[in-house]
């Protein structure tokens, strides 16, 4: 038995903990430079307003309707986020973090037998979150990762499960009837256009994917699909090594200017920002990679257009962040001085297992070896993005290019001036 806990929208949560004039008030949070919804409390969703809408389309009616629209604090959901899974420790031996505001729990095969006792146990997650961090949760407990996923939802959307639903403790008729009629894109991993492709195969419901042929399924689709139909027939065959939001083939890190850039030296300090936080990423995931993609852009509507782009091998596989850099930087001498950059970034490609290939130690790359990623990494996530960096992309003040964020609250439990202070 597995258990999922997930913060009930959670970044409209994470900012009501420390602005309690938020309850029960529509909240929307914007992405980068203040683009578009990410993400959308209860209240809002209700009002239709759903995510990937452009705020300039919103902004207008959001006085009327009573919405708050709030820039993404990183900083705070971050913080935020390590505290629940440090709460969430203290239930299970075995916690598999799987996104910012979820998570997967072990369950005590003492309690595997006993659905009240899982229930109960359940409800004590979702009392202590709530006392001690201020965050509502909600609990699904089942035999898959898949099933709990689903029963965490059903939690959601019934109110009379009070937030915790045990999947194998409802009547066997009962969840019949409710993969019946959801939607086959309401199960974890499937999305709209693997919809069309199963509605190929006449399967439109949770409930036609757990009754197909697996056999049939791994056939016309994946292997994936068929673990997917499996487990939603209560046999566990997806894992922690199958997380689905890492170990991918290539990563991007890019932005939007917040302000045009117009020099070599502005877009050199971009692309050095970039480059350590995909360094970052690659440790993280323990990978390495062996090829560079660096580009730069004007706006599709400048008069005066350009775009540069280089694709730069490497010697070895790597994520020292200097390496990465380097290779980055070779996009320069492409840039063009005076005009109006509106986007940069980075893409790593040919992506391996760290330690799969490791070279002579005349060949190794030192900065690697001492851990430099993840040390800015650390540091920055933990007192703010501005106070430490490799090279160009540390030089300060910081760059007036960076991210336009005017809604932006007090980032409250990682910055000394905007610490919350309370009065006894």
């Amino acid at each position: 038995m597995i258990a999922h806990v997930d913060v009930n929208s959670a970044y409209a949560s994470f900012e009501r903990v420390f602005d309690p004039s938020l309850d029960g008030v529509p909240v929307v949070v914007l992405s980068n430079n203040d683009g578009m919804v990410v993400a959308a409390s209860r209240e809002a969703k209700a009002m239709g307003l759903d995510l990937g809408k452009p705020w300039f389309e919103l902004r207008p009616i959001a006085q009327k309707l009573g919405v708050r629209a709030l820039s993404s604090n990183y900083e705070l959901y971050g913080d935020m986020s390590r505290r629940v899974m440090g709460v969430l420790e203290r239930f299970t031996p075995d916690l598999e973090v799987y996104s910012i505001d979820e998570a997967f729990l072990s369950v005590s095969p003492r309690m595997v037998a006993d659905p009240d006792a899982m229930r109960a146990w359940g409800r004590e997650i979702r009392e202590t979150l709530r006392r001690l961090l201020g965050v509502p949760v909600c609990v699904g407990v089942a035999e898959t990762r898949t099933l709990a996923k689903l029963a965490n939802r059903t939690a959601k959307k019934l109110e009379v499960f009070e937030g915790v639903c045990v999947w194998p403790a409802c009547r066997p008729e009962w969840r019949q009837r409710l993969m019946q009629r959801l939607p086959v894109t309401e199960v974890w991993g499937i999305a709209s256009r693997l919809e069309r492709r199963l509605a190929g195969l006449g399967i439109h419901t949770i409930h036609d994917l757990a009754t197909a042929d697996p056999v049939m399924i791994r056939r016309v689709l994946n292997v994936v699909v068929q673990r997917t139909a499996l487990e939603l027939r209560g046999i566990a065959c997806i894992g922690p090594e199958d997380d689905r939001t890492g170990k991918k083939d290539q990563l991007i890190v890019s932005r939007s200017f917040s302000e045009k850039i117009t020099t070599t030296v502005g877009i050199r300090q971009a692309l050095s920002v970039y480059a350590q936080q995909a360094a970052a990423r690659l440790t993280k995931h323990h990978q390495v990679t062996r090829t560079v993609h660096a580009f730069a852009s004007t706006s599709h509507w400048s008069e005066q257009r350009h775009s540069a782009a280089v694709i730069v091998p490497l010697e070895l596989p790597t994520a020292d962040p200097v390496e990465l850099t380097r290779a980055a930087h070779l996009l320069l001498p492409r840039i063009q001085e005076g005009a109006r950059y509106a986007r940069a970034g980075i893409m790593i490609t040919d992506l391996t297992t760290a330690g799969a290939e490791r070279p002579f130690e005349l060949f190794r790359h030192v900065h690697e070896d001492a851990g430099i990623a993840t040390l800015i990494d650390d540091v920055q996530k933990k007192v703010g993005g501005e106070v430490l960096g490799l090279g160009w992309g540390g030089l300060r003040p910081g760059p007036s290019w960076q991210m336009k964020r005017e809604m932006l609250t007090r980032r409250a439990t990682t910055h000394w001036d905007e610490l919350i202070t309370a009065t006894v």
